[in-house]
């Protein structure tokens, strides 16, 4: 289970990292949000991989740590507002610069229009 939860962040990362190597918003935007994710899943991880443990002490004989869970549900409303003002920023600079690239010129992919 460790190393399919390893290969997971792993892809999550890389993906994100290509992603928001490229030069139009959206593409950044998706490339935030699976980094997001991929951190979100480090710190699930941080707390140790354990099935059928609920948090609650007294629930189960071993609990698990709910401080990740709490870290990353407080990272899960965090990137969703953060993504929500992306959009809306990006949405914005596609209307006043006419085009979606980051820098406001036309990049060599051709038209956005």
């Amino acid at each position: 289970m460790e190393l399919l939860f390893s290969l997971v962040t792993g892809v999550l990362s890389a993906s994100g990292l290509y992603l928001l190597l490229r030069g139009r918003t959206f593409s950044i935007i998706v490339g935030l949000t699976l980094l997001s994710y991929a951190v979100n899943l480090f710190l699930f991880s941080t707390g140790g991989l354990q099935t059928h443990s609920a948090a609650v002490i007294g629930a189960s004989e071993t609990p698990a740590d709910p401080l990740p869970q709490a870290l990353v549900l407080t990272a899960i409303v965090i990137g969703f507002a953060m993504t929500a003002f992306m959009v809306i920023l990006a949405i914005r600079a596609r209307a006043e610069l006419g085009n979606d690239h980051v820098d406001g010129k036309q990049g060599e992919e051709g038209s956005t229009r």
